[in-house]
C-alpha cells in the first residue's frame, strides 16, 4: 500500500507563486511516475504535469512556463512550483504515483485571486 500526503495549498493573489509539495510512503518501487492533477468545481481531473524517476517531464500546455514540477527520489517526494498564478488555476490539485497500481493523495486547495 502507498500513501500521498499533500501540502502547501492555499490563498494566492494573481500573479503570485505557490508551491505544493507531496511525500510519498509505503512500498514504492521504481521506474515510477508522480504526478499532479486537479479538479476545478464542475469540470474533469485533469492532468497538470507529471515526472519519471528517471526525470522526463510533462505539462499541460495550460501551465507550460509557468508551473515546474520536480521530485527527490530519495525522499520520494514530488514538488509543484507555481509561478505567474492565474485564476483558472484555482482547483483542487491532487498528487498522483502510478507503480504497479494508482494511487492518489486526499487534494489540496489552491484557490487564485484577481
Amino acid at each position: 500500500q502507498v500513501q500521498l500526503v499533500e501540502s502547501g495549498g492555499g490563498l494566492v493573489q494573481a500573479g503570485g507563486s505557490l508551491r505544493l509539495s507531496c511525500a510519498a510512503s509505503g512500498r514504492i518501487f521504481r521506474p515510477n511516475t508522480m504526478a499532479w492533477y486537479r479538479q476545478a468545481p464542475g469540470q474533469q481531473r485533469e492532468l497538470v504535469a507529471s515526472i519519471t524517476s528517471s526525470a522526463i517531464t510533462n505539462y499541460a500546455d495550460s501551465v507550460k512556463g509557468r508551473f515546474t514540477i520536480s521530485r527527490d527520489n530519495a525522499r520520494n517526494t514530488v514538488s509543484l512550483q507555481m509561478d505567474s498564478v492565474k485564476p483558472e488555476d484555482t482547483a483542487v490539485y491532487y498528487c498522483y504515483i502510478r507503480i504497479t497500481y494508482s494511487y492518489w493523495g486526499q487534494g489540496t486547495q489552491v484557490t487564485v485571486s484577481s
